[in-house]
């Protein structure tokens, strides 16, 4: 059976946020892995990743429209955006068919505005 390469597993990852469906998106990602959304802090392992995806699915009303997909090597590198305009990147590092880190990178200021979240005092 071939394992799937980054691009592969990121295009999975796209439809399975698209659907909001964190159960999916977490399938994806090794027993031990890495989400690092760079403006909070890194968030370790599949149960903790499954929390997140499902809280925020429950937060806000997200969409990922890919720009550009790129791989080289072990990585698959994400440009995307939202229907509101929000742009970023996300770096997958892949192994074995699964995501073993994740390092995204967007703002923060502008989604919560954008969701009708409230804006963390610092």
């Amino acid at each position: 059976m071939r394992v799937r390469g980054p691009k592969d597993i990121v295009r999975a990852w796209v439809e399975a946020f698209n659907r909001s469906d964190a159960d999916a998106l977490t399938e994806l990602y090794a027993e031990n892995a890495i989400n690092h959304q760079v403006v909070r802090e890194p968030v370790e392992g599949r149960p903790a990743i499954r929390d997140t995806f499902r809280r925020e699915f429950g937060d806000a009303d997200m969409h990922c429209i890919v720009e550009n997909l790129f791989e080289d090597g072990d990585w698959a590198i994400l440009e995307w955006r939202d229907a509101n305009g929000l742009r970023g990147c996300g770096f997958f590092h892949v192994v074995e068919g699964l995501i073993q880190l994740q390092r995204g990178y967007w703002d923060q200021l502008s989604f919560l505005r954008q969701q009708g979240l409230p804006i963390p005092e610092r």
